[in-house]
């Protein structure tokens, strides 16, 4: 596969998406950039690849509403890393991502496996 087409299979998010995601894979315990990353690939089945460059500027934004806190932490292998966690109001808005996010998917779906007509009063 060619750098250029495995550009185009890359899956594009939408604009929030990320920040659910974060949230979410914090659910599971306090984690590093690395790691979230990591967690991010590996519970996608390699689909979704989040770049840090994507990654650093919306932790620090969900730092800056309070949906995350961070702290300075020893990995297991040493290194000194930023460990996040999330919130009480991160937990409220994840659930908030959710229902939407759970509506948004419902409506593309009526639209993808509907027929012409349907929905309509």
């Amino acid at each position: 596969m060619t750098a250029k087409s495995e550009y185009r299979n890359r899956v594009e998010l939408l604009q929030g998406t990320l920040d659910m995601l974060i949230l979410q894979t914090l659910q599971w315990g306090p984690q590093h950039g690395y790691g979230i990353v990591q967690a991010l690939r590996t519970q996608s089945g390699d689909v979704l690849q989040v770049e840090t460059g994507s990654l650093y500027p919306a932790l620090h934004r969900l730092e800056r509403q309070g949906w995350v806190r961070s702290e300075w932490k020893q990995t297991e292998s040493k290194q000194r890393a930023r460990y996040y966690r999330v919130t009480a109001s991160g937990k409220r808005q994840l659930a908030s991502h959710l229902t939407r996010w759970e509506r948004i998917v419902s409506a593309i779906g009526s639209i993808l496996h509907g027929k012409p007509g349907e929905g309509e009063a």
